[in-house]
């Protein structure tokens, strides 16, 4: 038997995390048997990678290895990739088919993403484990296979079950040996290891300087949790050797190419603060809706005025909407004039205390944002870095406006 170092030499993982060592140990113990394995673990952390130990390391090794995604089979033909089907069997059967498990007789077949198995097809699979026999789609034939099933899938198989979409009876028959490899995150200390394998890999592949990390930059690759996994690793490793000029990277630069860790997208270049707008059509968006806003809190603020009539009350009922508009925590104390209106004025359209005042405003959207631009560097002392914080525009776009406006 190959001892441990050996064997990932062999199949080509990097890693001394405890528990990857422990899951090779029991795929190089379970290889000359013939029990099912069933591989467990998320996406992306190298499941693959058992089955095709298990298969080398086996007496079988010189027989067919056939891996079959189930998942990316549909469900009405899964059944005829599997098992095979007699011609005339359905629309477009044209003649008859072997199946992956009559094709690999005295081999093994890798069953990825196994949970996504349809409950008719799990009926067919149980039987190929108790007893090697299968009956081809259309047939009534009784066909026996001597096939090693080793099966993988990132889902949670006890919520699988408990829901009713895997068998459990299935399940322990393919879980004889459980083998669960660990998530990238908790090989904390393998992760600048592998990401410098595949940077030399890259380095090689595309004939240039490898790349490596600063302090800094190895430390944020540590503690980012890598929802993708190795793959993900893998891919951030391939895209900054390939686009990123200087081969010494800072953590300035990591961090352009980390995604969010409050979710689970893809890998993205850059990132977008949540109030910096990119085009000016946002900005005038935002100048508007504030408008809009202010006219109805002015709204509602005069209906509550006319309907009590008593100013003091709507200045109390009401003060935070106040001091919100006039940005002033003593606005109610300041020079704010509160028209009184007559207790006895009329309900009617026409009020006899208003006073009807035209005012001849630009509605020009340029100018008030010129305005605002204005306002808010006088309010920064010309300082651009914070009057675009609170403006909600990025500096650059900030600097572009003071330009085409001569500011």
């Amino acid at each position: 038997m190959e001892n441990l170092q050996a064997l990932k030499q062999r199949f080509g993982i990097i890693g001394n995390d405890i528990h990857l060592n422990r899951a090779l140990e029991k795929a190089l113990r379970v290889a000359p048997t013939d029990i099912s394995v069933l591989v467990t673990g998320e996406s992306g952390v190298g499941k693959e990678n058992i089955p095709r130990i298990v298969h080398q390391l086996s007496h079988r090794k010189h027989a067919k290895y056939i891996a079959v995604n189930c998942g990316a089979i549909p469900e009405g033909t899964i059944d005829s990739e599997l098992f095979g089907h007699e011609k005339g069997s359905f629309t477009g059967a044209t003649q008859d088919r072997k199946g992956y498990f009559e094709v690999a007789d005295g081999g093994t077949i890798f069953l990825d993403e196994v949970g996504e198995l349809p409950l008719t097809t799990q009926v067919r699979l149980l039987r190929v484990l108790e007893n090697g026999e299968f009956i081809k789609v259309g047939s009534s034939k009784v066909i026996k296979t001597n096939v090693r099933i080793v099966a993988a899938t990132n889902v949670n198989m006890q919520s699988a079950i408990q829901t009713e979409k895997f068998r459990e009876d299935l399940y322990y028959r393919l879980s004889t040996v459980e083998i669960h490899l660990p998530a990238l995150r908790d090989r904390n200390e393998d992760i600048h290891l592998l990401f410098r394998k595949f940077a030399a890999d890259f380095a090689q592949k595309y004939r240039m300087p490898s790349i490596r990390l600063d302090d800094n930059a190895v430390k944020m690759l540590l503690n980012y949790r890598f929802p993708g996994n190795i793959r993900q690793l893998k891919n951030l490793a391939e895209q900054i050797s390939v686009i990123e000029e200087e081969r010494v990277i800072s953590a300035l630069k990591m961090q352009q190419y980390l995604p969010n860790n409050n979710g689970n997208l893809p890998a993205v270049i850059g990132s977008k603060k949540e109030n910096d707008f990119s085009t000016e059509r946002d900005i005038m968006y935002k100048i508007l809706f504030d408008m809009r806003n202010d006219i109805n809190d002015l709204k509602k603020l005069t209906l509550d005025l006319m309907k009590s009539g008593n100013v003091e009350e709507v200045q109390e009922e009401h003060h935070q909407l106040i001091e919100k508009m006039y940005e002033n925590k003593d606005a109610h104390k300041s020079n704010v004039e509160v028209m009184n209106i007559p207790q006895n004025s009329s309900t009617e359209k026409d009020y006899d205390f208003i006073e009807t005042i035209e005012e001849d405003e630009s509605l020009s959207l340029q100018d008030k944002e010129v305005e605002m631009i204005k306002k808010s560097l006088e309010k920064n002392s010309n300082k651009r870095k914070l009057a675009a914080k609170e403006l909600g525009i990025s500096e650059r776009t900030l600097y572009r406006k003071i330009k085409q406006y001569d500011l």
